[in-house]
């Protein structure tokens, strides 16, 4: 069954443009990992990010629990090291996994 893999994001404005930048491609990293499916990346706009700082959300679609976990193991800790190497502290990642319970479509 597919997951979702869903890394929360806040950035300091300062940065903020520069660091988009390099998210599109550390997405097409993460993407190129077996068993990614796709990813979406969505801007936060409610709640209100905090002053100073803009906020990012992505959506991962993992193909099952175990491509979830070899990303994890063999590919997220340089991929994230790499952020932390180039931005330091002005940014801030929150992770969580989910897993879908029900799918609804309209009309159902």
């Amino acid at each position: 069954m597919s997951l979702v893999y869903e890394v929360n994001l806040w950035v300091d404005r300062a940065i903020a443009e520069q660091w988009l930048g390099w998210l599109d491609d550390h997405v097409a990293r993460v993407l190129a990992a077996p068993g990614v499916l796709g990813a979406t990346v969505f801007e936060v706009v409610q709640p209100t990010p905090p002053a100073g700082q803009r906020c990012w959300s992505v959506k991962y679609l993992m193909r099952d629990q175990a491509a979830l976990d070899t990303y994890l193991a063999d590919h997220a800790p340089a991929l994230r090291q790499e952020g932390i190497d180039r931005f330091g502290d002005a940014f801030r990642a929150e992770r969580r996994v989910l897993a879908p319970r029900k799918r609804f479509r309209a009309g159902d």
